[in-house]
């Protein structure tokens, strides 16, 4: 049954009203971990940058994840190129193809 598969929960991002999300059962602890770091970074800064609104911090931290998002993409994109490398010429030295 595809609905026993989907939770039901809500989460609080900041100082926003809560947002309720049906998602699949395996996703719950990704969306409650990137829920709490969420906050923690804008609780961080909101004390630290004390003259931002909260939406300018918001966006801060919107930007700082999306940073790390397209690095570590690029970084993956990176090992599977070199490991594809490794492959060919593993598969050049075991099958001895040129």
């Amino acid at each position: 049954d595809v609905m026993k598969d989907k939770l039901n929960i809500t989460i609080r991002i900041a100082d926003t009203a809560p947002l309720h999300l049906s998602i699949d059962r395996e996703e719950e602890e990704t969306i409650r971990t990137a829920e709490f770091k969420v906050n923690e970074l804008w609780r961080s800064w909101s004390g630290r940058f004390k003259n931002r609104t909260s939406h300018e911090i918001m966006v801060m931290v919107a930007f700082r994840f999306a940073q790390l998002y397209f690095t570590l993409n690029a970084q993956a994109a990176s090992i599977e190129g070199r490991l594809r490398d490794f492959e060919e010429e593993l598969d050049k030295l075991l099958l001895k193809v040129d």
